[in-house]
């Protein structure tokens, strides 16, 4: 037992300068943890209770030791053209020698090795990555200790660039037999390689990318495409926007043929003459300048023609409303069937009119706001309106619904009560479909009841 403790601690020391197989330029680090078995039956050795070689080779049950714990550490570096080099430390407990029993003997090995990526050799299959090692080693069993000359195979598979699982086999031949005899160590376990260099962290190794500073695209080899229009930025002239290989990357948004950076009207499909803005009606002013661009007409008029095209009497060069008859004493436009000044009274007073709660009918001096906006009504009398009722999300949607449309009545047969006739007003309850504000704060249910008196246009 002393000997397993001592031989334990030197397997945690090796573990700080031994490799596992297969790694790359682009990960020349890797360390390995697994477990070993220790066979010495197939070796074709003179002592009793071995066999020929290969004999039972897979008969672990009969001739493996193996114990259920971590028994082997490895770590190291790749050295270059699929080579690599192995420092690996295993622990055992020996039980059986062949087919003779042991007392639990304590096996230590320290063993270096070159491996030998043969993917070199059969081209690379990504995930599968056999091996050849060759090297040598000591090995102590117990008190007694021999070197050896060691060669194996072995695979690793990885699940990802970084991870994956090792197995392995070597035989082991003793220089001095008298103290360990020739034995095969199989061993399989876990592998994770490291240390490639990313600087920009895009995922591709600096070896391999083309803009190792920069983060960028695999399809790029690691260089960048800003706006992802299939240019890399190096060949772009608008990295940032995406654009057309044409236009050597940047974008013509109205597809005019001339990149947005030297349209004039970007947004408009237009001519080269015209620094790619449209004049629609070819009068000689662009869109953009011209007031009547569907229609030609003189500079001078800012591309209209002097017409009357409302037949109000009003030229167009004085009518604030060409495409309206109106009144010369309102510029051309039609007589305003109510102020803005007036529209605005009556939305403000809307939002004063207060209910009973749950009821349609009025708090106490409502109907004093009720006669302002009626004189409002009487005054512009061509005017039409509709009368919302709104409600918070409080009760059911049902409720609300039936609620809100008897507010919005009640305000109506009040007007009509007051002399406006009933033909002008309209009136609707919309539940609590329309909030204008947040029904999760009371503040917001407040805004959120209330009735709106609104102009029909």
């Amino acid at each position: 037992m002393k000997h397993l403790r001592i031989a334990l601690l030197a397997l945690l020391v090796v573990a700080g300068f031994s490799n596992v197989n297969a790694q790359d330029e682009n990960n020349p680090w890797a360390v390995g943890f697994g477990i070993n078995a220790v066979d010495f039956f197939p070796t074709n050795h003179t002592q009793e209770g071995i066999g020929q070689w290969y004999s039972q080779f897979g008969n672990a049950d009969a001739h493996y030791n193996i114990i259920p714990s971590i028994s082997r550490i490895s770590v190291g570096k790749y050295l270059d053209a699929g080579f690599s080099f192995e420092l690996a430390g295993t622990l055992n407990r020996i039980s059986k020698i062949g087919d003779v029993a042991a007392d639990d003997l304590t096996y230590f090995g320290i063993d270096g090795a070159i491996k030998y990526d043969i993917n070199n050799l059969i081209g690379d299959t990504k995930w599968f990555d056999p091996f050849a090692s060759l090297g040598g080693g000591y090995t102590w069993i117990d008190s007694k200790g021999a070197g050896t000359v060691n060669g194996g195979l072995g695979a690793n598979l990885w699940l990802n660039d970084s991870f994956g699982f090792n197995i392995q086999t070597a035989y082991k031949h003793a220089f001095e037999d008298d103290n360990v005899i020739p034995h095969w160590q199989h061993a399989a376990g876990v592998v994770v390689r490291f240390g490639g260099t990313d600087t920009d962290g895009d995922g591709i190794y600096d070896k391999e990318d083309a803009c190792p500073e920069v983060f960028g695209l695999e399809e790029f080899n690691g260089c960048p495409d800003t706006d992802s229009d299939g240019i890399i930025d190096s060949e772009d002239a608008c990295p940032d926007v995406a654009g057309l290989a044409e236009l050597n990357g940047c974008p013509d948004a109205d597809g005019d043929g001339i990149a947005d950076g030297d349209d004039a009207c970007p947004n408009e499909k237009g001519s080269k003459a015209n620094n790619g803005c449209p004049d629609t009606d070819g009068d000689g002013v662009v869109d953009g300048d011209d007031a009547c661009p569907s229609e030609a007409g003189p500079a001078a008029n800012k591309g209209c023609p002097w017409t009357d095209k409302d037949g109000d009497g009003v030229l167009d060069k004085d009518d604030k409303c060409p495409d309206v008859a109106g009144v010369a004493s309102n510029n051309g436009c039609p007589e305003e069937i109510l102020t803005v000044e007036a529209e605005k009274q009556i939305g403000d007073f809307a939002r004063t009119i207060l209910f009973n709660t749950g009821r349609s009918t009025f708090k106490p001096g409502i109907t004093n706001t009720l006669d302002a906006v009626a004189a409002i009504m009487t005054e512009f009398d061509k005017a039409n309106f509709h009368i919302e009722g709104h409600t918070d999300s409080t009760g059911s949607n049902r409720t609300n619904q039936r609620l809100s449309d008897s507010r919005a009545n009640a305000v109506r047969d009040y007007l009509i009560s007051k002399g406006i006739s009933a033909a002008r007003l309209s009136a609707a309850g919309y539940g609590e479909d329309r909030p204008i504000d947040s029904n999760e704060t009371s503040a917001g249910r407040a805004n959120n009841r209330r009735v709106e008196i609104n102009l029909v246009k």
